[in-house]
């Protein structure tokens, strides 16, 4: 019986076929570099060649392509509306439901410590990932396929409410501001976890009320915080 030799992707615990598959489904066709999905997907936590470039290279497409789709979709809106929605859709939390869609959790490249810590579900990890393999398509294929994808991905987003979302931060702010109240003070009460997947605790206080939240990051924490004492003031 022959055994056969297993393939370098296969000791890396990436089987040929299922990603390449997995590829072809998300993108359209097989890309060219597929080494460059491969890294797009590698945690920093499973080798030093990690999606970081990638996703800082996404990000920047990302946002161009939003920011430019919203301006024509909302030729009415000033600034500061088209900022709340341009915000709302390129968060770490909405890039996060986009890559669960993509079924990215079962793709991820993570080390053991990484996956045991549930990085496969972070918002934080998962909305990097989302970037990055929006930075490898541009890579791979070019800006017009590049934005193509993105407004494919973000369809059912972008007209989602008539008016323009509002960060939780701003209204919080606002409503501080109306009732002649001092401005939210948010303090990093904890930090957890190991550095390629940390918990950070906030505390944010308006006056005499004040409510607490843990996210994947400080902004991320600082924003669910702001929610949740919103929401305390709004029950009222």
């Amino acid at each position: 019986m022959v055994q056969r030799r297993a393939s370098r992707a296969d000791r890396r615990g990436v089987l040929s076929d299922p990603l390449d598959a997995w590829l072809r489904g998300l993108f359209g066709r097989a890309p060219a570099d597929r080494a460059r999905f491969e890294r797009a997907l590698t945690h920093g936590s499973a080798q030093a060649d990690n999606y970081e470039r990638l996703e800082f290279l996404g990000d920047r497409v990302l946002g161009l392509t939003v920011a430019e789709w919203l301006y024509e979709l909302f030729p009415d809106e000033p600034e500061g509306e088209l900022s709340k929605r341009l915000n709302a859709l390129v968060s770490g939390q909405t890039c996060a439901e986009v890559a669960r869609g993509w079924g990215v959790p079962a793709r991820l490249r993570l080390g053991k410590q990484a996956r045991d810590d549930g990085a496969a579900d972070s918002d934080y990890v998962l909305g990097d990932v989302a970037e990055s393999l929006i930075g490898a398509w541009y890579l791979e294929a070019g800006w017009p396929a590049a934005r193509d994808f993105v407004r494919a991905a973000w369809a059912d987003r972008i007209r989602q409410g008539a008016s323009a979302p509002q960060h939780p931060k701003s209204a919080l702010q606002e409503w501080a501001a109306a009732k002649g109240r001092r401005a939210p003070a948010y303090v990093v009460t904890d930090r957890s976890g190991p550095g390629h997947a940390p918990r950070f605790t906030v505390s944010v206080s308006v006056g005499k009320l004040s409510a607490e939240a843990t996210g994947g990051s400080k902004q991320e924490a600082e924003t669910e915080a702001a929610r949740a004492l919103l929401a305390q003031v709004q029950a009222k």
